[in-house]
């Protein structure tokens, strides 16, 4: 069945929310998920994740979306992305070129990261996907 593969390389607290959103959702309606996670995603997949900032254009709007995201009790993008691996098909691969050159090592990872491939193992693992670049 194809799946839908979301390409992470931004690293604004609004790209995971997206990420967390899609990723949850797709899992919810039986669709595989293949996420590639590269670029300044990078470090939020590490044991030492960095505080989640929003970028400039979403400065104004973030405090109030996060707020109503706690009034509604929804669940954190990590959260998301946790609840979706438990039930459905997801995946998550850290991009090896850019891990190597920010010397992330693999006992760096968040164990919620499955492997860390080159882009070709990627993009041959998602022909025919639907796929997102956020």
């Amino acid at each position: 069945m194809p799946g839908l593969s979301i390409i992470i390389a931004r690293g604004q607290a609004e790209n995971f929310v997206s990420l967390g959103v899609l990723t949850q959702t797709a899992a919810s309606l039986g669709i595989p998920v293949k996420i590639f996670v590269t670029g300044l995603a990078v470090p939020y997949f590490t044991k030492n994740k960095p505080e989640l900032r929003p970028s400039a254009e979403f400065a104004d709007y973030a405090k109030k979306m996060f707020e109503g995201m706690q009034k509604l009790n929804a669940p954190s993008w990590y959260d998301m992305l946790k609840s979706a691996k438990e039930i459905g098909d997801v995946k998550i691969f850290a991009c090896s070129m850019t891990a190597e050159a920010l010397g992330v090592k693999k006992d760096d990872w968040d164990p919620i990261v499955d492997d860390v491939v080159g882009a070709t193992f990627f993009l041959t693992k998602t022909a025919g996907d639907t796929v997102i670049y956020i």
